[in-house]
């Protein structure tokens, strides 16, 4: 998650819109991760579809953010 932010702060357009991009993408690959390892959702064992619903929850929390903040 500090990877992600980092690559935020230093983004061209502004932080919450990068933060937001980045945060989608990882929503994208860690489910697709988990649909190639044929992990099972929500399993016994934290695993890339929990990391996906995670990442997929601070989203959700940035993009709330970033539509109440006026520009």
């Amino acid at each position: 998650m500090s990877i992600l932010v980092i690559f935020a702060a230093f983004g061209s357009v502004d932080f919450g819109r990068s933060l937001g991009a980045l945060l989608w993408m990882s929503v994208i690959l860690s489910a697709l991760i988990g649909a190639v390892k044929r992990e099972p959702p929500f399993g016994g064992m934290l695993n890339y579809w929990d990391e996906a619903a995670a990442y997929a929850a601070a989203f959700s929390l940035v993009s709330v953010f970033n539509h109440t903040v006026p520009a």
